[in-house]
Protein backbone atom coordinates (compact mmCIF):
# COMPACT_ATOMS: atom_id res chain seq x y z
CA UNK A 1 0.00 0.00 0.00
CA UNK A 2 3.13 2.26 0.66
CA UNK A 3 6.57 1.42 1.16
CA UNK A 4 7.38 4.01 3.92
CA UNK A 5 6.06 5.93 6.08
CA UNK A 6 6.97 9.34 4.56
CA UNK A 7 4.46 8.33 1.18
CA UNK A 8 1.74 8.32 3.32
CA UNK A 9 2.23 11.53 5.04
CA UNK A 10 2.57 13.11 1.84
CA UNK A 11 -0.71 11.56 0.05
CA UNK A 12 -2.39 12.72 3.79
CA UNK A 13 -1.15 16.30 2.80
CA UNK A 14 -2.76 15.76 -0.93
CA UNK A 15 -6.40 15.57 0.86
CA UNK A 16 -6.66 18.85 2.03
CA UNK A 17 -5.52 20.58 -1.52
CA UNK A 18 -8.61 18.61 -2.83
CA UNK A 19 -10.79 19.61 0.18
CA UNK A 20 -10.30 22.85 -0.94
CA UNK A 21 -10.93 22.08 -4.57
CA UNK A 22 -13.88 20.38 -3.88
CA UNK A 23 -14.97 23.40 -1.50
CA UNK A 24 -14.87 25.42 -4.58
CA UNK A 25 -17.58 24.23 -5.97
CA UNK A 26 -19.93 25.27 -3.04
CA UNK A 27 -23.19 26.62 -4.06
CA UNK A 28 -22.03 25.84 -8.24
CA UNK A 29 -23.50 22.20 -8.95
CA UNK A 30 -25.70 24.02 -11.31
CA UNK A 31 -24.19 22.51 -14.74
CA UNK A 32 -22.71 18.88 -16.35
CA UNK A 33 -19.85 19.76 -15.91
CA UNK A 34 -19.25 21.26 -12.22
CA UNK A 35 -21.17 18.44 -11.38
CA UNK A 36 -18.86 15.99 -13.43
CA UNK A 37 -15.81 17.30 -11.75
CA UNK A 38 -17.07 17.44 -8.44
CA UNK A 39 -18.11 14.08 -8.47
CA UNK A 40 -14.77 13.45 -9.77
CA UNK A 41 -12.82 14.97 -7.39
CA UNK A 42 -14.71 12.96 -4.27
CA UNK A 43 -13.97 10.13 -5.54
CA UNK A 44 -10.39 11.01 -5.66
CA UNK A 45 -10.44 12.06 -2.00
CA UNK A 46 -12.40 8.85 -1.22
CA UNK A 47 -9.79 6.80 -2.48
CA UNK A 48 -7.01 8.57 -1.10
CA UNK A 49 -8.37 8.47 2.29
CA UNK A 50 -9.62 5.07 2.07
CA UNK A 51 -6.02 3.75 1.48
CA UNK A 52 -4.09 6.31 4.38
CA UNK A 53 -6.84 4.73 6.52
CA UNK A 54 -6.77 1.49 5.46
CA UNK A 55 -3.39 1.14 5.93
CA UNK A 56 -2.86 2.72 9.20
CA UNK A 57 -5.14 0.46 10.80
CA UNK A 58 -3.87 -2.55 9.59
CA UNK A 59 -0.38 -1.71 10.57
CA UNK A 60 -1.96 -1.20 13.71
CA UNK A 61 -3.57 -4.43 13.73
CA UNK A 62 -0.50 -5.85 13.18
CA UNK A 63 1.02 -4.84 16.98
CA UNK A 64 -1.77 -2.83 18.99
CA UNK A 65 1.32 -1.88 21.62
CA UNK A 66 3.07 0.43 18.72
CA UNK A 67 2.78 3.79 19.65
CA UNK A 68 3.37 5.32 16.08
CA UNK A 69 1.02 3.33 14.45
CA UNK A 70 -1.71 3.86 16.75
CA UNK A 71 -1.51 7.61 16.41
CA UNK A 72 -1.40 6.70 12.57
CA UNK A 73 -4.65 5.29 12.88
CA UNK A 74 -6.10 7.80 14.81
CA UNK A 75 -4.56 10.33 12.00
CA UNK A 76 -6.26 8.43 9.57
CA UNK A 77 -9.58 8.43 11.17
CA UNK A 78 -9.74 11.80 11.89
CA UNK A 79 -9.39 12.60 8.69
CA UNK A 80 -12.38 9.47 7.22
CA UNK A 81 -14.63 11.97 9.69
CA UNK A 82 -13.21 15.23 8.32
CA UNK A 83 -13.63 14.21 5.10
CA UNK A 84 -17.27 13.33 5.36
CA UNK A 85 -17.79 16.49 7.09
CA UNK A 86 -15.79 18.68 4.28
CA UNK A 87 -18.20 17.05 1.48
CA UNK A 88 -21.41 16.85 3.42
CA UNK A 89 -22.57 19.91 0.88
CA UNK A 90 -22.48 17.53 -2.29
CA UNK A 91 -25.35 15.48 -2.25
CA UNK A 92 -27.96 18.42 -0.58
CA UNK A 93 -26.62 20.61 -3.96
CA UNK A 94 -27.29 17.25 -6.24
CA UNK A 95 -30.76 17.05 -4.43
CA UNK A 96 -31.67 20.52 -4.67
CA UNK A 97 -31.93 20.47 -8.19
CA UNK A 98 -34.76 18.45 -10.12
CA UNK A 99 -35.03 15.61 -11.54
CA UNK A 100 -35.63 17.07 -15.08
CA UNK A 101 -32.34 19.19 -14.43
CA UNK A 102 -30.52 15.96 -13.32
CA UNK A 103 -31.77 14.03 -16.14
CA UNK A 104 -30.76 17.00 -18.39
CA UNK A 105 -27.47 17.13 -17.39
CA UNK A 106 -26.98 13.13 -17.79
CA UNK A 107 -27.72 13.65 -21.44
CA UNK A 108 -25.63 16.83 -22.36
CA UNK A 109 -22.60 15.54 -20.81
CA UNK A 110 -21.38 11.45 -21.65
CA UNK A 111 -19.06 11.35 -18.73
CA UNK A 112 -21.89 11.68 -16.82
CA UNK A 113 -22.93 8.42 -17.57
CA UNK A 114 -20.54 6.57 -15.01
CA UNK A 115 -22.77 8.52 -12.65
CA UNK A 116 -26.40 7.22 -13.67
CA UNK A 117 -26.88 4.80 -10.99
CA UNK A 118 -25.95 6.61 -8.51
CA UNK A 119 -27.87 9.56 -9.68
CA UNK A 120 -31.02 7.82 -9.87
CA UNK A 121 -30.51 6.61 -6.48
CA UNK A 122 -30.27 9.58 -5.11
CA UNK A 123 -33.70 10.52 -7.19
CA UNK A 124 -35.30 7.85 -5.78
CA UNK A 125 -34.69 8.77 -2.12
CA UNK A 126 -35.63 12.73 -2.83
CA UNK A 127 -38.80 11.99 -1.78
CA UNK A 128 -38.13 10.92 2.08
CA UNK A 129 -35.03 14.06 2.37
CA UNK A 130 -36.32 16.98 3.72
CA UNK A 131 -36.03 20.87 3.35
CA UNK A 132 -32.20 22.25 4.63
CA UNK A 133 -34.35 23.28 8.06
CA UNK A 134 -35.76 20.06 8.93
CA UNK A 135 -32.07 18.15 7.64
CA UNK A 136 -30.60 20.08 10.13
CA UNK A 137 -32.58 19.28 12.63
CA UNK A 138 -32.34 15.67 12.20
CA UNK A 139 -28.32 15.63 11.97
CA UNK A 140 -28.53 17.60 14.60
CA UNK A 141 -30.49 15.18 16.60
CA UNK A 142 -28.03 12.28 15.34
CA UNK A 143 -26.16 12.05 18.61
CA UNK A 144 -28.73 12.32 21.02
CA UNK A 145 -30.11 9.53 18.66
CA UNK A 146 -27.02 7.06 19.44
CA UNK A 147 -28.15 7.20 22.97
CA UNK A 148 -29.86 4.08 23.51
CA UNK A 149 -26.93 1.78 21.43
CA UNK A 150 -24.13 4.08 23.46
CA UNK A 151 -25.60 3.06 26.92
CA UNK A 152 -26.33 -0.73 26.18
CA UNK A 153 -22.72 -0.98 24.86
CA UNK A 154 -21.11 1.09 28.17
CA UNK A 155 -23.51 -1.15 30.17
CA UNK A 156 -23.23 -4.30 28.12
CA UNK A 157 -19.13 -4.19 27.99
CA UNK A 158 -17.96 -1.77 31.13
CA UNK A 159 -19.73 -1.84 33.78
CA UNK A 160 -21.99 -5.73 33.39
CA UNK A 161 -19.95 -8.19 36.01
CA UNK A 162 -20.69 -11.53 35.91
CA UNK A 163 -20.56 -14.44 38.50
CA UNK A 164 -17.58 -17.04 39.38
CA UNK A 165 -18.21 -20.36 38.20
CA UNK A 166 -16.56 -24.26 38.15
CA UNK A 167 -15.17 -25.53 35.21
CA UNK A 168 -15.00 -29.00 34.35
CA UNK A 169 -12.13 -29.50 36.43
CA UNK A 170 -13.60 -27.77 39.77
CA UNK A 171 -11.64 -24.49 38.85
CA UNK A 172 -13.22 -21.26 39.61
CA UNK A 173 -13.64 -19.00 36.64
CA UNK A 174 -14.96 -15.62 36.34
CA UNK A 175 -17.79 -16.37 33.37
CA UNK A 176 -17.39 -13.09 30.96
CA UNK A 177 -19.01 -12.77 27.64
CA UNK A 178 -15.56 -13.98 25.88
CA UNK A 179 -15.85 -17.46 27.81
CA UNK A 180 -19.67 -17.96 27.76
CA UNK A 181 -19.33 -19.91 24.00
CA UNK A 182 -16.45 -22.02 25.41
CA UNK A 183 -18.47 -22.58 28.83
CA UNK A 184 -21.74 -23.78 26.44
CA UNK A 185 -19.68 -25.75 24.09
CA UNK A 186 -18.31 -28.08 27.43
CA UNK A 187 -19.08 -31.62 27.36
CA UNK A 188 -19.94 -31.07 31.22
CA UNK A 189 -23.24 -30.53 31.20
CA UNK A 190 -23.33 -28.96 34.94
CA UNK A 191 -20.24 -26.04 33.16
CA UNK A 192 -22.89 -25.52 30.71
CA UNK A 193 -26.13 -25.18 33.14
CA UNK A 194 -24.21 -22.55 35.22
CA UNK A 195 -22.70 -20.67 32.44
CA UNK A 196 -25.88 -20.28 30.89
CA UNK A 197 -27.73 -19.16 34.23
CA UNK A 198 -24.89 -17.14 35.58
CA UNK A 199 -25.31 -15.23 31.69
CA UNK A 200 -28.70 -14.97 31.82
CA UNK A 201 -29.80 -14.33 35.71
CA UNK A 202 -27.13 -11.21 35.37
CA UNK A 203 -28.81 -9.51 32.69
CA UNK A 204 -32.17 -9.94 34.63
CA UNK A 205 -30.39 -8.07 37.16
CA UNK A 206 -30.81 -5.36 35.11
CA UNK A 207 -33.84 -6.18 32.44
CA UNK A 208 -35.93 -2.82 33.10
CA UNK A 209 -32.38 -1.19 32.13
CA UNK A 210 -32.05 -2.88 29.09
CA UNK A 211 -36.06 -3.01 28.03
CA UNK A 212 -35.81 0.98 28.80
CA UNK A 213 -32.44 1.15 26.60
CA UNK A 214 -34.52 -0.62 23.58
CA UNK A 215 -37.92 0.59 23.94
CA UNK A 216 -36.36 4.36 23.42
CA UNK A 217 -34.50 2.49 20.39
CA UNK A 218 -37.54 1.59 18.94
CA UNK A 219 -38.85 5.41 19.49
CA UNK A 220 -35.43 6.71 17.84
CA UNK A 221 -36.32 4.20 14.56
CA UNK A 222 -40.32 5.56 14.78
CA UNK A 223 -39.16 9.35 14.98
CA UNK A 224 -36.93 8.69 12.03
CA UNK A 225 -39.63 6.87 9.66
CA UNK A 226 -42.42 9.47 10.19
CA UNK A 227 -39.76 12.48 9.84
CA UNK A 228 -39.14 10.89 6.73
CA UNK A 229 -42.36 9.56 5.57
CA UNK A 230 -42.20 5.94 5.50
CA UNK A 231 -44.78 4.02 6.13
CA UNK A 232 -43.40 1.82 9.08
CA UNK A 233 -39.57 1.02 10.91
CA UNK A 234 -38.73 -1.74 8.55
CA UNK A 235 -40.05 -0.03 5.23
CA UNK A 236 -37.23 3.04 5.87
CA UNK A 237 -34.70 0.60 7.17
CA UNK A 238 -35.09 -1.72 4.21
CA UNK A 239 -35.13 1.69 1.65
CA UNK A 240 -31.44 2.40 1.61
CA UNK A 241 -30.44 -0.67 -0.06
CA UNK A 242 -34.00 -0.78 -1.81
CA UNK A 243 -35.06 -4.31 -0.74
CA UNK A 244 -38.90 -4.27 -0.47
CA UNK A 245 -40.57 -5.06 3.01
CA UNK A 246 -41.70 -8.54 1.14
CA UNK A 247 -38.21 -9.81 0.93
CA UNK A 248 -37.97 -9.72 4.79
CA UNK A 249 -41.50 -11.01 5.22
CA UNK A 250 -41.00 -13.86 2.24
CA UNK A 251 -37.86 -14.76 4.81
CA UNK A 252 -39.79 -15.16 7.81
CA UNK A 253 -42.62 -16.94 6.52
CA UNK A 254 -40.16 -19.39 4.17
CA UNK A 255 -38.71 -20.47 7.80
CA UNK A 256 -41.66 -20.53 9.75
CA UNK A 257 -43.13 -23.32 7.50
CA UNK A 258 -39.84 -24.93 7.92
CA UNK A 259 -39.67 -25.07 11.92
CA UNK A 260 -40.71 -29.05 11.39
CA UNK A 261 -36.93 -29.27 10.18
CA UNK A 262 -35.26 -27.77 13.24
CA UNK A 263 -37.47 -29.35 15.79
CA UNK A 264 -36.00 -32.52 13.89
CA UNK A 265 -32.53 -31.50 14.75
CA UNK A 266 -33.41 -30.32 17.99
CA UNK A 267 -34.85 -34.00 18.66
CA UNK A 268 -31.47 -35.71 16.89
CA UNK A 269 -29.55 -33.39 19.33
CA UNK A 270 -31.10 -34.67 22.30
CA UNK A 271 -30.99 -38.48 20.97
CA UNK A 272 -26.92 -37.93 20.15
CA UNK A 273 -26.48 -36.43 23.54
CA UNK A 274 -28.41 -39.19 24.75
CA UNK A 275 -30.43 -36.76 27.25
CA UNK A 276 -34.03 -37.46 28.72
CA UNK A 277 -34.55 -33.66 28.76
CA UNK A 278 -32.69 -31.08 26.68
CA UNK A 279 -32.48 -27.61 28.07
CA UNK A 280 -31.59 -24.28 25.98
CA UNK A 281 -27.80 -24.62 27.43
CA UNK A 282 -27.44 -28.17 25.46
CA UNK A 283 -28.08 -26.30 22.17
CA UNK A 284 -24.20 -25.50 21.52
CA UNK A 285 -22.40 -28.56 23.05
CA UNK A 286 -20.52 -30.50 19.74
CA UNK A 287 -22.74 -33.61 19.26
CA UNK A 288 -19.21 -35.51 18.10
CA UNK A 289 -16.94 -36.35 21.07
CA UNK A 290 -13.09 -36.03 21.27
CA UNK A 291 -12.57 -35.11 17.23
CA UNK A 292 -10.19 -32.91 16.63
CA UNK A 293 -7.91 -33.34 13.38
CA UNK A 294 -4.51 -30.96 13.34
CA UNK A 295 -3.39 -28.56 10.20
CA UNK A 296 -0.25 -26.96 9.70
CA UNK A 297 -0.58 -23.85 7.86
CA UNK A 298 0.70 -25.44 4.57
CA UNK A 299 -1.68 -28.73 4.89
CA UNK A 300 -4.45 -26.29 5.82
CA UNK A 301 -3.78 -23.91 2.61
CA UNK A 302 -3.91 -27.00 0.30
CA UNK A 303 -7.03 -28.52 1.90
CA UNK A 304 -8.60 -24.64 0.82
CA UNK A 305 -7.42 -24.80 -2.57
CA UNK A 306 -8.47 -28.26 -3.29
CA UNK A 307 -11.69 -27.71 -1.69
CA UNK A 308 -12.41 -24.67 -3.80
CA UNK A 309 -11.56 -26.73 -7.11
CA UNK A 310 -15.18 -26.59 -8.60
CA UNK A 311 -15.09 -22.70 -8.55
CA UNK A 312 -12.72 -22.98 -11.62
CA UNK A 313 -9.29 -22.26 -12.64
CA UNK A 314 -9.75 -18.51 -13.09
CA UNK A 315 -10.99 -18.68 -9.12
CA UNK A 316 -8.16 -21.17 -8.19
CA UNK A 317 -5.33 -18.88 -9.89
CA UNK A 318 -6.59 -15.54 -7.92
CA UNK A 319 -6.68 -18.24 -4.67
CA UNK A 320 -3.45 -19.71 -4.92
CA UNK A 321 -1.93 -15.83 -5.67
CA UNK A 322 -3.60 -14.60 -2.97
CA UNK A 323 -2.33 -17.37 -0.27
CA UNK A 324 0.98 -18.18 -1.55
CA UNK A 325 1.32 -14.01 -2.22
CA UNK A 326 1.36 -12.26 0.94
CA UNK A 327 -2.01 -11.41 1.12
CA UNK A 328 -2.06 -13.04 4.32
CA UNK A 329 -1.15 -12.07 7.50
CA UNK A 330 -1.27 -15.59 9.08
CA UNK A 331 -0.22 -16.25 12.92
CA UNK A 332 -1.35 -15.09 16.31
CA UNK A 333 1.80 -12.84 17.68
CA UNK A 334 1.99 -10.38 20.81
CA UNK A 335 -0.27 -7.26 20.52
CA UNK A 336 -1.85 -8.39 17.24
CA UNK A 337 -5.71 -7.78 16.98
CA UNK A 338 -7.41 -11.01 17.37
CA UNK A 339 -10.27 -12.82 15.19
CA UNK A 340 -9.92 -12.88 11.74
CA UNK A 341 -11.10 -10.21 8.88
CA UNK A 342 -10.15 -9.63 5.02
CA UNK A 343 -9.88 -5.66 4.02
CA UNK A 344 -8.51 -3.17 1.23
CA UNK A 345 -8.18 -0.38 -0.33
CA UNK A 346 -9.56 0.17 -4.06
CA UNK A 347 -6.04 0.03 -6.31
CA UNK A 348 -4.48 -2.71 -4.18
CA UNK A 349 -4.60 -6.15 -3.52
CA UNK A 350 -7.29 -7.33 -0.34
CA UNK A 351 -5.30 -8.22 2.74
CA UNK A 352 -6.26 -10.57 5.36
CA UNK A 353 -5.59 -11.13 8.78
CA UNK A 354 -5.47 -14.26 10.43
CA UNK A 355 -4.61 -15.96 14.00
CA UNK A 356 -4.21 -19.70 12.61
CA UNK A 357 -4.21 -22.40 15.40
CA UNK A 358 -4.27 -25.62 13.12
CA UNK A 359 -7.64 -26.47 13.78
CA UNK A 360 -10.63 -27.13 11.18
CA UNK A 361 -12.15 -24.05 12.20
CA UNK A 362 -9.10 -22.12 10.92
CA UNK A 363 -9.22 -24.08 7.64
CA UNK A 364 -12.31 -23.03 7.01
CA UNK A 365 -11.37 -19.57 8.61
CA UNK A 366 -9.09 -19.45 5.53
CA UNK A 367 -12.13 -20.40 2.83
CA UNK A 368 -14.51 -17.47 4.33
CA UNK A 369 -11.98 -14.63 4.07
CA UNK A 370 -10.36 -15.61 0.97
CA UNK A 371 -14.06 -15.53 -0.24
CA UNK A 372 -14.57 -11.82 0.73
CA UNK A 373 -10.74 -11.24 -0.68
CA UNK A 374 -11.76 -12.54 -4.17
CA UNK A 375 -14.79 -10.52 -4.08
CA UNK A 376 -13.00 -7.51 -3.21
CA UNK A 377 -10.35 -8.15 -5.95
CA UNK A 378 -12.96 -9.17 -8.66
CA UNK A 379 -15.61 -5.65 -7.83
CA UNK A 380 -12.34 -3.48 -8.02
CA UNK A 381 -11.17 -5.00 -11.20
CA UNK A 382 -14.21 -4.03 -13.13
CA UNK A 383 -16.01 -1.31 -11.30
CA UNK A 384 -14.95 2.17 -11.14
CA UNK A 385 -14.39 3.30 -7.60
CA UNK A 386 -18.00 4.95 -6.59
CA UNK A 387 -19.63 1.18 -7.09
CA UNK A 388 -16.48 -0.76 -6.51
CA UNK A 389 -17.64 -1.36 -2.82
CA UNK A 390 -20.21 -4.27 -2.67
CA UNK A 391 -23.40 -3.61 0.05
CA UNK A 392 -23.62 -5.34 3.17
CA UNK A 393 -26.67 -7.25 2.34
CA UNK A 394 -24.33 -9.00 -0.27
CA UNK A 395 -20.95 -8.96 1.99
CA UNK A 396 -21.48 -12.36 3.07
CA UNK A 397 -22.49 -15.00 0.04
CA UNK A 398 -18.93 -15.13 -0.86
CA UNK A 399 -17.59 -15.94 2.26
CA UNK A 400 -20.00 -18.64 2.57
CA UNK A 401 -20.37 -19.99 -0.15
CA UNK A 402 -16.63 -20.94 0.24
CA UNK A 403 -17.15 -22.71 3.22
CA UNK A 404 -20.43 -24.67 1.40
CA UNK A 405 -17.93 -25.95 -1.27
CA UNK A 406 -15.26 -26.48 0.95
CA UNK A 407 -17.11 -28.43 3.35
CA UNK A 408 -18.76 -30.49 0.56
CA UNK A 409 -15.17 -31.55 -0.74
CA UNK A 410 -14.14 -32.62 2.92
CA UNK A 411 -17.40 -34.52 3.71
CA UNK A 412 -16.31 -36.30 0.21
CA UNK A 413 -12.90 -37.08 1.15
CA UNK A 414 -14.19 -38.19 4.92
CA UNK A 415 -12.45 -41.45 5.54
CA UNK A 416 -14.36 -42.46 8.86
CA UNK A 417 -17.66 -42.28 10.24
CA UNK A 418 -16.23 -39.78 13.31
CA UNK A 419 -15.06 -37.20 10.67
CA UNK A 420 -17.69 -37.33 8.47
CA UNK A 421 -20.25 -36.43 11.62
CA UNK A 422 -18.15 -34.01 12.81
CA UNK A 423 -18.44 -31.68 9.02
CA UNK A 424 -22.50 -32.77 9.25
CA UNK A 425 -22.64 -31.41 12.81
CA UNK A 426 -20.94 -27.86 11.78
CA UNK A 427 -22.60 -27.83 8.72
CA UNK A 428 -26.24 -27.74 10.37
CA UNK A 429 -25.49 -25.63 13.32
CA UNK A 430 -24.63 -22.91 10.46
CA UNK A 431 -28.01 -23.66 9.06
CA UNK A 432 -29.39 -23.56 13.12
CA UNK A 433 -27.25 -20.59 13.72
CA UNK A 434 -27.56 -18.61 10.62
CA UNK A 435 -31.07 -19.52 9.15
CA UNK A 436 -33.37 -20.29 11.86
CA UNK A 437 -31.85 -18.08 14.52
CA UNK A 438 -31.04 -15.17 13.14
CA UNK A 439 -34.71 -14.81 11.45
CA UNK A 440 -36.03 -15.34 14.89
CA UNK A 441 -34.06 -12.20 15.85
CA UNK A 442 -35.53 -10.64 12.65
CA UNK A 443 -38.97 -11.87 13.79
CA UNK A 444 -38.75 -10.18 17.27
CA UNK A 445 -37.60 -6.99 15.77
CA UNK A 446 -40.69 -6.59 13.48
CA UNK A 447 -42.96 -7.73 16.16
CA UNK A 448 -42.01 -5.12 18.11
CA UNK A 449 -41.55 -2.25 16.27
CA UNK A 450 -45.23 -3.14 15.55
CA UNK A 451 -46.31 -3.41 18.74
CA UNK A 452 -44.74 0.41 19.32
CA UNK A 453 -45.93 1.99 16.06
CA UNK A 454 -49.27 1.16 17.02
CA UNK A 455 -49.16 2.70 20.54
CA UNK A 456 -48.41 -0.39 22.54
CA UNK A 457 -45.55 0.56 25.24
CA UNK A 458 -42.82 -1.70 25.56
CA UNK A 459 -41.24 -2.86 28.86
CA UNK A 460 -39.43 -5.72 30.36
CA UNK A 461 -42.02 -8.59 30.49
CA UNK A 462 -43.82 -8.06 27.76
CA UNK A 463 -40.29 -7.96 25.91
CA UNK A 464 -39.62 -11.40 27.58
CA UNK A 465 -42.65 -13.08 26.56
CA UNK A 466 -42.70 -12.21 23.00
CA UNK A 467 -38.99 -13.41 23.08
CA UNK A 468 -40.11 -16.77 24.98
CA UNK A 469 -42.62 -17.58 22.83
CA UNK A 470 -40.42 -17.31 19.75
CA UNK A 471 -38.00 -19.62 21.24
CA UNK A 472 -40.87 -22.44 22.04
CA UNK A 473 -42.10 -22.04 18.49
CA UNK A 474 -38.64 -22.47 16.72
CA UNK A 475 -37.14 -24.98 19.06
CA UNK A 476 -40.27 -26.83 19.38
CA UNK A 477 -41.90 -29.69 22.07
CA UNK A 478 -38.20 -31.49 22.66
CA UNK A 479 -37.02 -29.31 24.62
CA UNK A 480 -37.81 -27.53 27.89
CA UNK A 481 -37.47 -23.77 26.60
CA UNK A 482 -36.00 -22.70 30.53
CA UNK A 483 -37.60 -19.22 30.87
CA UNK A 484 -34.32 -17.37 31.49
CA UNK A 485 -33.99 -17.64 27.78
CA UNK A 486 -36.42 -14.87 28.05
CA UNK A 487 -33.88 -12.43 29.17
CA UNK A 488 -31.48 -13.32 26.12
CA UNK A 489 -32.74 -10.47 23.84
CA UNK A 490 -30.94 -7.72 26.56
CA UNK A 491 -27.97 -8.93 25.45
CA UNK A 492 -27.70 -8.52 21.37
CA UNK A 493 -26.29 -5.96 20.57
CA UNK A 494 -27.73 -6.02 16.91
CA UNK A 495 -30.94 -4.69 18.18
CA UNK A 496 -29.68 -1.81 18.62
CA UNK A 497 -28.59 -1.74 14.80
CA UNK A 498 -32.29 -2.12 13.86
CA UNK A 499 -33.52 -4.64 10.79
CA UNK A 500 -29.49 -5.85 9.87
CA UNK A 501 -29.71 -9.99 11.36
CA UNK A 502 -32.01 -11.07 8.32
CA UNK A 503 -29.03 -10.16 6.15
CA UNK A 504 -27.22 -12.86 7.38
CA UNK A 505 -30.22 -15.26 7.14
CA UNK A 506 -31.14 -13.93 3.29
CA UNK A 507 -27.25 -14.05 2.66
CA UNK A 508 -26.59 -17.82 3.82
CA UNK A 509 -29.21 -19.12 1.93
CA UNK A 510 -28.22 -17.22 -1.21
CA UNK A 511 -24.58 -18.81 -0.58
CA UNK A 512 -25.98 -22.39 -0.24
CA UNK A 513 -27.90 -21.95 -3.18
CA UNK A 514 -24.84 -20.59 -5.58
CA UNK A 515 -22.83 -22.97 -4.07
CA UNK A 516 -25.43 -26.06 -5.18
CA UNK A 517 -25.43 -24.38 -8.75
CA UNK A 518 -21.68 -24.48 -9.03
CA UNK A 519 -21.73 -28.10 -7.78
CA UNK A 520 -24.51 -29.22 -9.98
CA UNK A 521 -23.86 -27.17 -13.04
CA UNK A 522 -20.05 -26.56 -12.74
CA UNK A 523 -18.19 -24.05 -15.21
CA UNK A 524 -21.59 -22.22 -16.32
CA UNK A 525 -22.65 -21.66 -12.85
CA UNK A 526 -18.97 -20.43 -11.81
CA UNK A 527 -18.79 -17.90 -14.87
CA UNK A 528 -22.27 -16.70 -13.90
CA UNK A 529 -20.94 -16.16 -10.31
CA UNK A 530 -17.69 -14.25 -11.09
CA UNK A 531 -20.02 -11.83 -12.97
CA UNK A 532 -21.48 -11.32 -10.02
CA UNK A 533 -18.72 -11.03 -8.40
CA UNK A 534 -17.34 -8.13 -10.48
CA UNK A 535 -20.30 -6.18 -10.45
CA UNK A 536 -19.63 -4.73 -6.63
CA UNK A 537 -22.54 -1.91 -6.22
CA UNK A 538 -23.09 -1.38 -9.74
CA UNK A 539 -26.82 -2.17 -9.49
CA UNK A 540 -28.94 -2.97 -6.54
CA UNK A 541 -28.47 -6.02 -4.42
CA UNK A 542 -31.47 -7.75 -5.68
CA UNK A 543 -31.02 -7.36 -9.37
CA UNK A 544 -27.21 -8.06 -9.35
CA UNK A 545 -28.63 -11.44 -6.95
CA UNK A 546 -30.99 -12.15 -10.34
CA UNK A 547 -27.29 -12.73 -12.26
CA UNK A 548 -26.58 -15.97 -10.21
CA UNK A 549 -30.61 -16.94 -10.66
CA UNK A 550 -31.24 -16.02 -7.10
CA UNK A 551 -34.55 -14.11 -6.21
CA UNK A 552 -34.94 -12.99 -3.24
CA UNK A 553 -38.06 -11.74 -3.83
CA UNK A 554 -39.70 -15.73 -3.68
CA UNK A 555 -39.00 -17.93 -1.01
CA UNK A 556 -37.37 -20.37 -3.66
CA UNK A 557 -33.85 -19.70 -2.24
CA UNK A 558 -34.93 -20.06 1.92
CA UNK A 559 -36.62 -23.07 0.48
CA UNK A 560 -33.45 -24.88 -1.68
CA UNK A 561 -30.81 -23.81 1.24
CA UNK A 562 -33.48 -25.57 3.97
CA UNK A 563 -33.68 -28.55 1.25
CA UNK A 564 -29.88 -28.99 1.94
CA UNK A 565 -30.55 -28.73 5.46
CA UNK A 566 -32.92 -31.20 5.37
CA UNK A 567 -30.65 -33.71 3.70
CA UNK A 568 -27.55 -33.13 6.05
CA UNK A 569 -30.38 -34.50 8.69
CA UNK A 570 -30.81 -37.49 6.85
CA UNK A 571 -27.44 -38.08 6.67
CA UNK A 572 -26.30 -37.53 10.32
CA UNK A 573 -29.07 -39.83 11.29
CA UNK A 574 -28.42 -42.11 9.26
CA UNK A 575 -24.49 -42.47 10.73
CA UNK A 576 -26.53 -42.12 14.29
CA UNK A 577 -28.47 -45.24 13.83
CA UNK A 578 -24.98 -47.62 12.64
CA UNK A 579 -23.53 -49.97 15.24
Amino acid sequence: VYSDEKLWEKDFKSVEAKFSEVESYRGKINSPQNLLTVLNLRDEIGKTVDRLFTYARMRRDEDNTVSKYQILADKALHLAVESESRLSFVEPEILSLSKEELLDFLSRDEKLELYKHYINDLLRMKGHILDTAGEKMLADAGEMAQAPGDIFRMLDNADMRFPIIKDSEGNEIELTKGRYIGFMESIDRNVRKAAFEGMHETYGKFINTFSSMLSFNVKKNIFYKNQRKFNSCLEASLFGDNIPTEVYDNLIQAVNDKLALLHRYVRLRKKALELDDLHMYDLYVPLVKNYERKFSYDEAKQTVLEGLAPMGEDYQRLLKKGVDSGWIDVFENRGKTGGAYSWGSYGTHPYVLLNFQGKMNDVFTIAHEMGHALHTYYSNGRQPYIYSQYTIFLAEIASTCNEAILINSLLEKATNRQEKMFLLNHFMEQFKATIYRQTMFAEFEKSIHELAENGSPLNAEMLKNIYLKLNEKYYGPDINVDSLIGWEWARIPHFYTSFYVYKYSTGFSAAITISQRILEEGQKAVEKYKEFLSSGSSDYSLELLKKVDVDLTTPDPINRALEVFENLLDEFEDYLEMP
